[in-house]
């Protein structure tokens, strides 16, 4: 399917999950389609990077759950950064591993999953809601009662998948992607390209196949399509796009270019050659 298609499945109010870490593997062109469509009112949940902050920018975000909002190279998600000093959305911060808990609670239809995680730190503060549980057996220890973070649809990008719906990550890292789309409702994969099941085999071990047909709905080749961030092997973070983009979220007046140079075409063909134009100016 197209990555419209996909987004025209999703209504405003919903819960979606984002896969990826950071800047990192990052399902951008289906962010970008999410951002052309009129959905918003959002509880968004990623391990957040560019997708936080543009969907912040757009003003789409009503809660977001997340461990920490950054482009790796630079620290803090600029756009997550103004969006929480005016208040923009209610935030749920958790611990990372709390957050890879939720999501495996989800995936497993319980609850909630008992951890350590956060236990003695201000994530118990500042999440009051959050309850503890106590061992039914003779060790009697308490846990953080982490709540399942079930989704209505979830977004992810992988390096390959086939058109049933396994998807493969080459990179060093498979991140939680697997989690997001087993903890969704729906879920929806971008990848570089869609090739035959035969081939996933010869890339990649087993292990490379995490995501898998039983818990997708819909793949979208998207070549290029984690850009600006990152999709080992098949590219590196743009760096210098991204220090522009972080660059023009600093001011109202660059930002309105920026959007209206690489985010108002209307298509993300109009995207991808909008960022090229952009890096043949800049030899």
């Amino acid at each position: 399917m197209t990555a419209e298609e996909a987004v025209g499945r999703l209504e405003s109010g919903m819960t979606i999950g984002i896969g990826g870490w950071g800047s990192r593997r990052k399902p951008m062109a289906l962010v970008r389609a999410l951002l052309r469509s009129a959905v918003t009112d959002l509880t968004v949940i990623s391990y957040g990077g560019p997708d936080v902050g543009l969907l912040a920018a757009a003003g789409r975000i009503r809660r977001l759950v997340a461990a920490f909002a950054t482009l790796d190279s630079i620290p803090l998600e600029p756009h997550f950064r103004a969006a929480r000093q005016r208040g923009a959305f209610e935030l749920t911060e958790l611990d990372e591993a709390m957050v890879m808990w939720g999501l495996t609670a989800a995936a497993h239809r319980v609850p909630f999953m008992p951890v350590r995680a956060g236990l003695g730190s201000d994530v118990m503060r500042v999440n009051p809601e959050l309850r503890t549980v106590t061992s039914p057996y003779e060790d009697g220890e308490e846990f953080v009662a982490v709540p399942a973070l079930r989704m209505d649809a979830a977004l992810v990008h992988l390096g390959r998948a086939d058109a049933y719906g396994n998807g493969q990550y080459l990179g060093p890292d498979p991140y939680f992607d697997d989690l997001f789309c087993e903890a969704a409702d729906s879920a929806y994969v971008s990848c570089e390209r869609v090739v035959d099941s035969a081939e996933l085999t010869k890339a990649g071990g087993a292990q490379t196949l995490l995501v898998q047909r039983h818990a997708v709905t819909g793949v979208i080749e998207a070549p290029n399509g984690a850009h600006f961030t990152s999709c080992a092997p098949d590219y590196d973070r743009d760096e210098p796009f991204q220090k522009a983009y972080a660059t023009a979220a600093a001011d109202p007046t660059a930002w309105a270019a920026f959007t209206g140079r690489f985010l108002s075409g209307g298509t993300e063909s109009a995207y991808q050659s909008a960022v090229a134009a952009w890096h043949e100016e800049q030899r």
